[in-house]
C-alpha cells in the first residue's frame, strides 16, 4: 500500500501542474470580477480549456486523496506546491513564458525541499478526526467564505495573493478531512460521513477563490500562495491529530524540508511577475482607431484590446493572424 501511495503521489504532481496552467489561461480570458460571486465558477465553465484544466484537478484531487490514505499530510500537501514546477515548464515550453531567474531557483529549492519530505515521510492510516473537529471544520468554513468576501476587493498582485492563501486554507481543511475519510472502511460509511460533506464545501469554496485569485496577478503567485497558507496547518493537525508519522532519526531532516519548500513558495509569491503582461500592452498600443492619433482608451485610462473586444471569447487566429495574448489582470 505504501508503494501505491508513492505512485498516487508522483501523478498528482504531474496533474496539479497542467490543472494550474490550463484554468490560469481560462481565468485571464474571462471578465475580472471584483465581487465574490459564486457565478465566476459558470462562465468559467464555458471555457473548454478550463474544463479540461478542472478535469485534471479532479483527478488531482482524487490521486491525492488516495495518497493520504497512508501518506502524512505534511508530504501531500507540500508536493502539492511540486505542481508549481510542472506548471512552470509547461508554461516555459507552450506558452512562451520567461521566468526570471530568481523564480527559477526557488522552483529548484522547492523540489529539493520536496526531495528531504519524501525521505523523512513515514506511511501510517489516520486517526478518526471526532465530532470536536468536524464542528472547527464547519466553523472554518464559514470565516473563509466571509474572509473572501473582503479579499475579493483587493487588486492587483496583493489580491492575487490574498485570494490564493484563503484558496490554500479552504484546501487545507478539505485535507484535513480527506485524511480520515479516506480510511472509510466501505461506501456507504464513505457516503455519510459528514467529513465527505465538509471536503465538497471547502474545495468548492476554494476553487473559487483560486479562479478570482488567478484573474488579479502572476499564476505562479497565486498557487504559491495558495500553497503557503494551506501547508502548514495541515501538518500541524496530520501531527497532532491525525497520526502523521516520521522515521525515527529524521525529524531533523522533515523539519530542514519543510521549512525551506514553505520558504520557496512563499519566496514565488515575492519574485512571481505576470508573465505576459508586457506582451499584451505591446499588442494594445498597435490598436488605433481610425481617425484619432492613438490607442482607443477606457475609463480608467488603460488602452482597450481592440484585437479582441470580446474578452470571454478567444480570438480568431486565423482571421487576425495574430495569437490571442494571454493576460494576468
Amino acid at each position: 500500500m505504501a508503494t501505491a501511495g508513492w505512485c498516487f503521489l508522483a501523478a498528482m504532481i504531474v496533474a496539479y501542474g497542467i490543472a494550474n496552467l490550463l484554468q490560469s489561461v481560462a481565468a485571464t480570458r474571462t471578465t475580472v470580477h471584483h465581487t465574490f460571486d459564486p457565478g465566476l465558477l459558470l462562465r468559467l465553465a464555458g471555457h473548454r480549456t478550463y474544463l479540461v484544466g478542472l478535469a485534471c484537478q479532479v483527478a488531482g484531487f482524487v490521486l491525492a486523496f488516495l495518497a493520504r490514505r497512508d501518506l502524512p499530510l505534511f508530504l501531500v500537501q507540500a508536493s502539492v506546491a511540486a505542481g508549481l514546477g510542472v506548471t512552470a515548464l509547461l508554461g516555459v515550453i507552450v506558452l512562451k513564458w520567461r521566468l526570471p531567474t530568481a523564480e527559477v531557483a526557488l522552483l529548484l529549492l522547492l523540489f529539493a525541499g520536496i526531495t528531504a519530505l519524501v525521505l523523512s515521510a513515514r506511511p501510517a492510516p489516520s486517526k478518526p478526526l471526532g465530532t470536536a473537529g468536524m464542528i472547527a471544520l464547519l466553523v472554518t468554513l464559514g470565516v473563509i467564505a466571509v474572509l473572501g468576501i473582503f479579499a475579493v476587493r483587493l487588486r492587483g498582485a496583493p489580491g492575487s495573493v490574498a485570494l490564493g492563501a484563503l484558496a490554500g486554507l479552504g484546501f487545507s481543511a478539505a485535507a484535513v478531512a480527506a485524511r480520515p475519510l479516506a480510511s472509510a472502511p466501505s461506501w456507504e460509511v464513505f457516503l455519510t460521513d459528514p467529513l465527505l460533506y465538509l471536503l465538497v464545501g471547502h474545495s468548492i469554496v476554494g476553487q473559487l477563490l483560486l479562479g478570482l485569485a488567478m484573474q488579479r496577478g502572476s499564476t505562479t503567485a497565486a498557487v504559491a500562495a495558495m500553497d503557503a497558507a494551506g501547508a502548514v496547518p495541515a501538518a500541524i493537525i496530520g501531527l497532532l491529530l491525525l497520526n502523521d508519522k516520521i522515521w525515527p532519526g529524521r525529524e531533523w531532516l522533515a523539519g530542514i524540508g519543510f521549512l525551506v519548500t514553505l520558504g520557496a513558495v512563499i519566496g514565488l509569491t515575492r519574485y512571481a511577475e505576470p508573465q505576459h503582461h508586457h506582451a499584451v500592452a505591446r499588442e494594445t498600443t498597435r490598436a488605433v482607431v481610425p481617425g484619432t492619433d492613438g490607442p482607443l482608451l477606457t475609463p480608467d485610462g488603460s488602452a482597450e484590446n481592440l484585437l479582441d473586444p470580446n474578452p470571454d471569447e478567444p480570438a480568431q487566429a486565423a482571421s487576425t493572424g495574430l495569437r490571442r495574448p494571454i493576460t494576468r489582470s
